[in-house]
């Protein structure tokens, strides 16, 4: 069967309602699927293939020599790769092509890549640092007690809604990727800031006039929280307490996980608390625990 890439656009359309609907994806999984495989609809274009069932693992294995031409790295190829292996998925569940050609395509075989984390030490000395002097010094507070406590990722925490929050039960209930509902702990301390910011602080920053009344986390405009919001209070601090090197946007999620971890946590609590669908994912803090251990040992060991 051969379908021809006229309506190549109709297709990815069709793909990606499918993502969002049928997988739950988030927009921002969705849009990075897009250009990816616009990146691939351009590249054979270029190689004059009319059809969708020419596309074979030669073409495939060109479009990768392609890649690494543009510098683009091993990670980022895998990544594409893991793309077009779920569009021609669909394609093929869909009658659009006879097999999928990615069966036979294997991804870059990519290093483990440790993420960094502060040690609590470090953690304790960045929350801190903020100085509680005006409303939006409370609001920053309780972000930061928030973002380690519960191990969130910050798309979580900027869609956090008032009514997610049970102060009784001492809990969050999370929807994180693919609107996946998890119950998270969140601990005395963030609590108690999560409550001092709804009272002394959220009433100055809510507007009557925007539609984010049940949003936990406002900016100066009443607004939800974009990312770069988040990331700029989080830099602001760690510049403060002179960890600016040290701290990027996920830093107290990798802190979070690898602090219960090495506080003897067990691998699965920790999963679920993070939201991870594959434990593989997780285990990802063993190794920067096991690394933790060897440095203690070679550094208070009389014979290391």
């Amino acid at each position: 069967m051969k379908t021809k890439i006229i309506n190549k656009e109709l297709i990815l359309n069709e793909f990606l309602f499918y993502l969002q609907v049928e997988k739950g994806l988030s927009n921002n999984t969705i849009q990075s699927y897009k250009n990816d495989i616009n990146k691939f609809f351009s590249f054979i274009s270029k190689k004059s293939l009319e059809n969708f069932s020419e596309v074979d693992p030669l073409v495939l294995s060109k479009f990768l020599e392609h890649l690494t031409s543009e510098n683009i790295s091993p990670r980022s190829q895998a990544r594409y790769i893991s793309t077009l292996r779920h569009f021609f998925k669909y394609l093929t569940e869909n009658n659009l092509v006879d097999a999928n050609p990615l069966e036979k395509i294997d991804s870059p075989k990519l290093a483990t890549k440790l993420p960094n984390v502060l040690s609590i030490e470090e953690v304790l000395y960045l929350l801190n640092s903020i100085n509680i002097e005006t409303h939006l010094d409370i609001r920053n507070k309780a972000i930061l007690e928030v973002l380690y406590a519960c191990g969130l990722r910050v798309s979580e925490l900027i869609n956090l809604r008032q009514r997610d929050v049970y102060p009784n039960e001492e809990i969050l209930i999370i929807f994180g990727k693919g609107s996946k509902e998890r119950i998270v702990p969140i601990g005395t301390t963030a609590l108690f800031w999560i409550l001092e910011y709804q009272k002394k602080s959220r009433i100055y920053l809510v507007k009557d006039n925007k539609d984010t009344k049940d949003i936990l986390f406002l900016n100066s405009r009443g607004e939800k929280f974009s990312r770069m919001g988040i990331w700029k209070i989080i830099h602001h601090y760690a510049k403060l307490s002179g960890l600016e090197n040290k701290v990027h946007p996920h830093i107290f999620r990798h802190s979070f996980a690898t602090h219960l971890l090495e506080g003897g946590a067990d691998i699965r609590v920790v999963q679920e608390l993070l939201g991870h669908s594959d434990i593989s994912t997780t285990q990802i803090y063993t190794h920067i625990t096991k690394e933790h251990l060897i440095e203690v040992h070679r550094k208070y060991h009389p014979r290391s």
